[in-house]
């Protein structure tokens, strides 16, 4: 069955454990980071289980399983109905759109983020994010058949976005990667190689303060896990503990206009097109403030496969 390994604080420093439900069995051996659990952890998790120490997940202080530095690598507009949203042709387009965000904005699944002064219109995104096993530095071609030697677990990731930032100043990696944009957890699900499949069945669901905003299912990822980590591998070199967000499903609270609206817009100066659009979204009441509350959940239909669920709340500066 999958494994839920967690990385927790208790007060003396962080520490890996096994997540059995409501409770942790902690590893024995020290792993200073993710690379390293994933290099020379696995005897270690696969034995804590049967061990008889436990501690209470809910006394203990959830940390990111994804530790720094760490590359995250982002995929762009991969759910069907999200490219249609925004203007574009799932059935046509030939390549990914990839981008990167800082890991300085990793943060925990239960971390309050900051949204900074200057930005207004602060956007969710849920995804699903693949955590790398082994390294890559050349070109390859993974299959589904080998996925499971690439991809060592699957995560939540929500990849906030400064929409008034990433979108007026063309400027993604910095729009998307403000400290603490993104939450990570609460834990790493390792699957076993027979599980790989489910990664094409995962619901993904997204409320807003108890209102429902995103759901969708990782069948509907247009470019899927194999092909995705192949074309990235003929341009970005890859360290285990390095991550993919593979893309949000339709529901975030950007709208782009539709394309008759959009061609006739961009006919306009920059600074009045801008100026248009910013004025459009900012009457959005779906944008994140202060004191919104945020809930992330990855799971199988069957429950079998939790991901857990990151509740992160939105403060001001």
């Amino acid at each position: 069955m999958a494994t839920n390994l967690v990385r927790f604080e208790t007060g003396a420093g962080p520490r890996w454990g096994v997540v059995t439900g409501t409770q942790i069995a902690p590893l024995s051996g020290d792993y200073p980071n993710t690379a390293a659990l994933i290099e020379r952890g696995e005897a270690d998790w696969r034995e804590a289980s049967g061990r008889t120490t436990r501690i209470a997940l809910a006394s203990v202080e959830i940390l990111s399983p994804v530790t720094t530095p760490a590359r995250l690598y982002c995929q762009g507009a991969n759910y069907r109905q999200h490219m249609i949203e925004s203007g574009m042709d799932p059935d046509s387009k030939p390549f990914n759109m990839f981008f990167t965000k800082a890991d300085s904005s990793v943060c925990s699944a239960g971390d309050a983020v900051l949204r900074p002064a200057h930005v207004k219109l602060l956007d969710y995104e849920i995804e699903l994010a693949l955590v790398f096993r082994r390294p890559i530095t050349s070109a390859i071609t993974v299959t589904r058949e080998t996925l499971a030697d690439y991809v060592f677990a699957i995560t939540i990731a929500n990849d906030l976005s400064a929409r008034d930032v990433q979108l007026p100043q063309t400027q993604f990696f910095k729009g998307k990667s403000y400290r603490g944009f993104c939450p990570i957890g609460p834990w790493l699900t390792v699957l076993e190689r027979e599980e790989f499949p489910v990664i094409d069945q995962l619901a993904l669901e997204l409320d807003v303060n108890g209102a429902p905003r995103q759901r969708d299912t990782t069948a509907n990822l247009v470019f899927k896990p194999a092909e995705t980590i192949s074309e990235l591998s003929t341009f970005a070199n890859i360290a285990p503990g390095d991550v993919l967000l593979t893309g949000t499903p339709s529901g975030c609270a950007l709208r782009i206009p539709p394309p008759p609206i959009r061609k006739l817009v961009q006919l306009l100066p920059d600074r009045k097109f801008w100026k248009l659009f910013l004025a459009a979204q900012a009457r959005r009441p779906q944008y994140l403030k202060p004191g919104d509350r945020i809930s992330a959940r990855i799971l199988s239909r069957d429950g079998r496969i939790n991901l857990g669920e990151q509740l992160t709340e939105i403060v001001g500066p």
